[in-house]
């Protein structure tokens, strides 16, 4: 008679704590911090020029110097999204001039990003850009409404700044500006696109990308039909779970991963 076979052991669990979690970095030094900043402002530039959010000149993100915190790094002005390295970097001042680099600042980064980092010292980087179903939302003076999981994350944590005088070359319209986003993550500019904020440049440009898709959703959803809205009690129950930074730098990472896999001259 055939003998049976032994009975295969089961795989031992690996202990949770020996798994691999990526977590936002310790710095040993301002230096170290200083140029992971500037890595991450240029590779999140980098991803908006793949996603087609360049129009022209407009648009910029910005990243809070972690030494001299009235200062921020910034896109050069002119220069194409999909070309920026570490090294092309700016760095501006409180007053608008450029402290560091060799490239023109654009005015509106200065008048809108400078105040916003003023009013908002928990913030590291702001995004702006002006990208197409930003801006379509942004004409119909619209907040984004709880319709889908993702969007939640913005659920009673974002602006409409229901006004348009033209390009924001001064300061005032920039604090006009900040004091509409106030506490939350993001504000709507009317006939103009979307800002976001967050205490990385992960996570403000995550919340810019994931923005712009759910500005895409609602449209989308709302041209098809009448969108079902989510309970306001899970969904902001929804939000206290993936609408925190850290959730954002967490969804941010595939994206820095390809990025920088397939574009490393980035990090020059």
């Amino acid at each position: 008679m055939p003998q049976p076979e032994p009975q295969a052991t089961a795989p031992q669990p690996i202990p949770a704590d020996q798994l691999h979690f990526a977590m936002p970095p310790k710095y040993d030094s301002v230096a170290d911090e200083r140029r992971h900043r500037k890595e991450r402002l240029a590779a999140a530039l980098r991803l908006f020029g793949r996603f087609g959010f360049e129009e022209g000149v407009a648009g910029h993100i910005t990243a809070r110097d972690p030494e001299f915190t009235d200062h921020f790094w910034v896109n050069p002005f002119g220069m194409s999204f999909k070309h920026i390295a570490v090294s092309d970097l700016i760095l501006v001042n409180h007053q608008g001039q450029v402290a560091e680099g060799r490239h023109h600042v654009n005015q509106a980064a200065f008048a809108i990003h400078s105040q916003i980092h003023k009013a908002r010292p928990d913030v590291v980087a702001a995004a702006h850009s002006h990208s197409t179903y930003g801006r379509a939302l942004s004409a119909l003076g619209e907040l984004l409404e709880p319709i889908t999981q993702d969007v939640c994350a913005f659920y009673e944590d974002h602006a409409l700044f229901d006004d348009y005088t033209g390009v924001v070359v001064d300061e005032e319209e920039g604090r006009r500006i900040a004091t509409a986003l106030g506490p939350h993550k993001a504000v709507i500019l009317r006939n103009h696109g979307l800002l976001t904020v967050g205490d990385t440049v992960d996570a403000a440009a995550w919340w810019f990308i994931t923005m712009e898709r759910s500005c895409q959703v609602q449209l989308t959803a709302k041209a098809a039909g009448k969108p079902v809205l989510i309970d306001p009690a899970h969904a902001a129950h929804t939000r206290d779970q993936l609408g925190n930074d850290l959730a954002a730098w967490i969804n941010y990472q595939p994206l820095y991963q390809q990025i920088v896999r397939s574009e490393p001259e980035l990090l020059d």
